[in-house]
């Protein structure tokens, strides 16, 4: 790898602060007090302060600011309509109690490698842009990548409408509630046409790169993956007085299903997931008559993927007709396998070797990425900041500062060479 954890200076910092300046900022917006994790959801107040923080970014550097039709945050240097640009950036929300790193450090580290190439004084042949997707994680509405999916016509307006919350609001009562057009969303084409590559540094989501000893890798490419619902409808009854036998509980083939999802995903070499669960009465005492449980599946390739997912399914219905449940399968999201452009991949392992002549470790990844959604539409690459527990997705997401500087760098060399003179 080109550089090693704890070389060179910090980079330089430009009108918005150092990398270290604005990581502190925006570190406490959106932490839960107890948990210590991160709630940055989509069109809250905690959503509001991060897009306030991006905004004053852009301008303390005198980029030119604009928020598009989806939502998504942009800050310019140089004219956008000359087309061709460079783009980086990531996403600020979070999952429920996330880390601090999954998606700012992407943006952070954006903003920072300007300040660093404004510094060695490069001069720019292409347009460049930070970006700032919203709603990537997909935590309130339940589907991942909303603003770019929704740039990219992956996702169309009517399906957007329809995007609710725990608590029954909608994707566009959200949005007018925090003082966006919901009926101004929809793809964006000509933006799109406008740049010419993208490029997302994001923290690894895993411990390749802490096993290689490298503090930054670039992406091959991302495992196909998507989300299920799992409706068990029984009856509802009391706990203490129906017996065991007279009982159509859907607890029970819920259960049995988790545990066969681990089996499948185990056999295949693969992952799932029921991470989220919603039962109806949803009361100590009573039989629950609804349990909901929704998949997580990823694989490496399309075929170990069906090959899991048909088999978490034929179990459960298994289950379920055992315990007299009826059982409703409903794939709520899935993307399948992106596989990175492969002259702008190689570029980047290039460009970070060209000191040292080492080889850039190439990772894939079964993490979703805003990255992976534009692919169909524009060159897309990113990079990966070591991250020494492996840990994602919780406050125990890591990564050393040494490794985020490296970062910075890389990105930074990245860029110059895409859209330097």
């Amino acid at each position: 790898m080109t550089r090693r954890s704890g070389e060179g200076r910090e980079p330089v910092a430009g009108g918005g602060g150092s990398f270290h300046e604005m990581w502190r900022d925006l570190a406490p917006v959106g932490r839960h007090a107890e948990s210590g994790g991160y709630r940055r959801f989509a069109w809250t107040a905690a959503d509001a302060e991060c897009r306030a923080w991006f905004e004053e970014q852009a301008r303390a550097r005198g980029l030119a600011y604009e928020v598009d039709r989806n939502g998504n945050q942009w800050a310019w240097l140089g004219d956008p309509a000359q087309g061709d640009a460079v783009v980086t950036g990531s996403h600020l929300d979070s999952v429920p109690d996330g880390g601090a790193f999954d998606g700012p450090l992407g943006v952070v580290s954006a903003f920072a490698a300007l300040d660093e190439l404004r510094g060695r004084n490069v001069r720019f042949a292409r347009p460049l842009a930070v970006v700032n997707f919203g709603d990537e994680e997909g935590a309130r509405f339940g589907l991942a990548c909303v603003g770019s999916r929704l740039t990219a016509g992956r996702l169309t307006v009517e399906q957007a409408h329809r995007l609710t919350d725990g608590d029954g609001i909608t994707l566009p009562r959200a949005m007018e509630a925090a003082g966006y057009d919901p009926d101004a969303i929809g793809p964006d084409p000509e933006r799109l046409a406008r740049i010419g590559a993208f490029v997302e540094l994001h923290v690894e989501q895993g411990r390749a790169l802490d096993l290689t000893g490298d503090a930054v890798g670039v992406a091959s490419a991302i495992w196909p993956h998507g989300r299920w619902r799992f409706d068990f409808r029984g009856e509802a009854n009391h706990a203490g007085t129906t017996r065991l036998a007279d009982r159509r509980d859907p607890m029970l083939s819920y259960a049995e299903t988790v545990l066969a999802a681990r089996r499948e995903a185990a056999l295949a070499g693969a992952v799932a997931t029921f991470g989220k669960i919603a039962a109806e009465p949803n009361g100590v005492n009573a039989i629950p008559s609804l349990v909901r449980g929704w998949l997580d599946s990823r694989a490496a390739d399309q075929q170990t993927l069906d090959t899991v997912v048909t088999g978490i399914e034929k179990a459960a219905r298994e289950y379920a007709a055992a315990h007299g449940v009826d059982l409703d399968v409903v794939r709520e999201s899935f993307t399948p396998v992106v596989e990175f452009d492969h002259a702008l991949r190689d570029e980047l392992a290039r460009v970070l070797g060209k000191d040292t002549g080492l080889t850039v470790p190439v990772l894939g990844t079964g993490a979703g990425h805003d990255a992976g959604i534009l692919s169909g539409s524009v060159p897309t690459a990113m990079l990966f900041v070591r991250n020494p527990t492996g840990v994602s997705h919780s406050p125990a997401e890591s990564a050393a500062e040494d490794d985020c500087v490296a970062g910075v760098r890389a990105l930074a060399d990245v860029l110059e060479g895409l859209a330097r003179k």
